[in-house]
């Protein structure tokens, strides 16, 4: 709050700037970014004669993110009552620095090597505002991991063995890093600019017309007649929802509100109800179409059809899904949770009625996507142009989008876009130094070597760097920089290139779930009121399939759909039974409460029967065995639970 002294500050001139002038700036800084990105993706500007460079359009979007930051992001993170001198000299500088690029961008494009003193001095500002600003929005961790590669790309000829490189001259370092095309202005920040910002808007617009209230009504009137349905209510709609949203983080904090209360009254504890919420919102990123922006990244990154990209994920999301659902239900199994009152379950034609129009994007979305080969930009454009209007003409719970509406979700697009546009930005850097000093090859190279031709030593090892390396970084980074570090190596092992990045977009995104630095965890447990570590423990138990799935989609491409019908569908309704069959001896319950004994015997025979034949030469004999060692367990729980 704002006391007598600041108001008083506020009248007259003084060495930072007022409060109350940052706080009226930012929603105009961050409705002119959205609006930029947006008329960029409609095509507008060249359809009138505005040829302009797609870098050079960025830089005015960098010229809006700085001072968004700087305004309203302190640096210790702490509340304050001013901005000081040198985060005003900062917000002033980066928004100058951004809009003279812009229109300077293309004269340096040109005679880069014959302006060495603009361009340094262009180049370190950028690096810098970057560097401070990745500080802020993503924390100390990415920062220090950005500051790695700088030092390398200054001293890498000084590393020692397989990691050794080129190092860049200091004349033209940050010349470099700054204006090149293929650093800082490069294809991380160009696809976020392009395309991701474009689905931030269609989120927005989702959420502020009903969006995620309709989603958790949906599922409240499919899934609320059955045993734990508020669990499952809580899968669905945070799956729905977490797909569009972009953050394993946000989604548990938008429909964890609703669905962590809902469990909790329909008798899950604190601790199991925060872990089922953070491990289906953290499953949103990988649920197509939309995957939460990660999909149009890994089709630019992996050179493949942005169509190709949601094939290749429908199964093992719906595994991870599934086993989610299985895990929430028998988890309600043992210990007597009923479904919900009949009188709380909204009814479902009821809701559809009211709601259709929600579909609307999605259905346009697929189809200019699919049948129409539309650009992933576009599609989303006429997408959130759907519901902008179908919005303004009917309402969900008493929410329409107005203009007043529609306007504070332009704002609010700029404002969230700030944190992934930086980390594109730092992406750029880190891939700038990557391909100028050799370093990629010599990552490459080495984790071959330590993998010594064993894939699934290699695949051990990436994974393990992926959880680490994902630690407290946001989705969109957590891949950016997995999928630039750690998915050469695979290929180059014969690995499907499409697996191999979903196979570090997996297991960089288990790192919401996995303690110490579990994001959505913690998230869920502030919201359940209860303890965040055991949350995220329970969150790994509940999640336990996304940490094998990958291996076995690596290992046996039949998992994303590559091979024949018939052995596609065997793969996955093996791997279905397989894990409905562990889940339950890890749970302890299945039809009825489970002894030790029975409960390692279905771990054993679901494990068995989740090996896809093309594991192992005698993979056959194994399904067949865990198929009876299952069938058997069940036929004598079943059993005992007659007498």
């Amino acid at each position: 709050m704002i006391g007598p002294e600041s108001e008083e500050n506020d009248l007259n001139l003084t060495p930072y700037l007022s409060l109350k002038i940052g706080r009226a700036l930012s929603p105009w800084l961050g409705s002119f970014l959205a609006t930029i990105a947006i008329i960029w993706a409609s095509g507008l500007l060249t359809e009138f004669g505005f040829n302009l460079i797609t870098e050079q359009v960025i830089c005015g979007v960098l010229g809006l993110a700085f001072p968004l930051i700087f305004i309203n992001i302190p640096p210790n993170n702490k509340s304050r009552n001013k901005i000081p001198w040198y985060d005003s000299l900062a917000a002033i500088i980066g928004f100058s620095l951004g809009w003279y690029m812009f229109f300077r961008y293309p004269l340096l494009l040109d005679e880069f090597a014959y302006k060495p003193i603009e361009t340094n001095i262009v180049g370190f500002f950028l690096v810098i505002l970057t560097a401070e600003s990745l500080r802020r929005t993503a924390g100390w961790s990415l920062l220090i991991i950005l500051a790695l590669f700088l030092l390398y790309g200054l001293f890498g000829d000084k590393v020692p063995g397989l990691l050794a490189g080129r190092a860049l001259e200091i004349n033209k370092f940050f010349p470099y890093l700054g204006i090149d095309t293929n650093a800082l202005l490069g294809t991380p920040l160009i696809i976020i600019f392009t395309v991701v910002v474009i689905f931030i808007f269609l989120g927005q617009v989702l959420l502020r017309s009903g969006g995620s209230d309709f989603f958790t009504d949906l599922a409240a009137a499919i899934m609320g007649h059955s045993r734990g349905g508020s669990a499952k209510i809580a899968v669905v709609a945070s799956g729905m929802f977490g797909s569009i949203s972009g953050s394993a983080v946000s989604n548990v904090a938008s429909t964890g509100v609703i669905t962590i209360p809902l469990m909790r009254q329909g008798g899950y504890s604190p601790r199991v109800a925060g872990a089922i919420e953070a491990v289906a919102s953290t499953g949103g990123q990988i649920m197509p179409p939309i995957m939460g922006a990660a999909a149009f990244l890994m089709a630019e990154l992996a050179d493949v059809l942005y169509q190709e990209v949601i094939i290749v994920a429908i199964l093992p999301a719906l595994l991870y899904y599934t086993s989610v659902f299985l895990q929430a239900d028998l988890e309600a199994g043992k210990i007597g949770i009923k479904p919900i009152p009949a009188e709380q379950i909204p009814q479902i034609l009821n809701v559809i009625n009211a709601g259709w129009y929600f579909f609307m994007p999605f259905i346009i979305l697929l189809t200019t996507l699919f049948w129409l080969n539309y650009p992933p930009e576009t599609a989303a454009l006429f997408g959130a142009l759907s519901i902008c209007l179908l919005g303004s003409l009917f309402k969900y719970n008493n929410k329409r989008l107005t203009p007043n509406i529609l306007r504070i979700c332009l704002q609010k697009t700029g404002e969230v876009s700030v944190d992934i546009i930086v980390i594109g930005a730092a992406a750029g850097l880190i891939i700038g130094v990557l391909e100028a000093t050799g370093l990629s090859f010599g990552l490459t190279f080495m984790l071959v070597q330590v993998g010594e031709g064993n894939l699934l030593l290699l695949l051990l090892l990436t994974a393990v760097i992926c959880i680490v390396l994902g630690m407290g970084m946001p989705t969109t980074a957590i891949y950016f920089l997995l999928a630039v570090l750690a998915t050469q190596p695979m290929i180059d092992l014969g690995v499907e290139p499409l697996a191999a990045h979903l196979f570090v977009l997996y297991f960089g995104l288990m790192s919401m779930i996995t303690p110490p630095v579990a994001l959505a965890a913690f998230t869920a447990a502030k919201l359940a009121n209860t303890n965040p570590m055991s949350t995220a423990l329970s969150a790994c138990q509940f999640g336990w399939p996304a940490f094998i799935v990958p291996f076995l989609f690596v290992l046996a491409p039949n998992l994303i759909m590559i091979g024949n019908w018939i052995d596609i569908l065997i793969a996955f309704f093996t791997a279905i039974m397989g894990i409905w069959f562990t889940s339950a001896g890890i749970i302890g319950f299945l039809q009825t409460k489970l002894s030790p004994i029975q409960r390692i015997l279905y771990v054993v025979g679901g494990l068995a029967l989740l090996l896809p034949n093309q594991v192992f030469e005698t993979n056959h004999a194994i399904e067949i065995a865990g198929a009876i060692i299952c069938f058997a367990s069940f036929t004598f729980e079943k059993s005992n639970k007659k007498r």
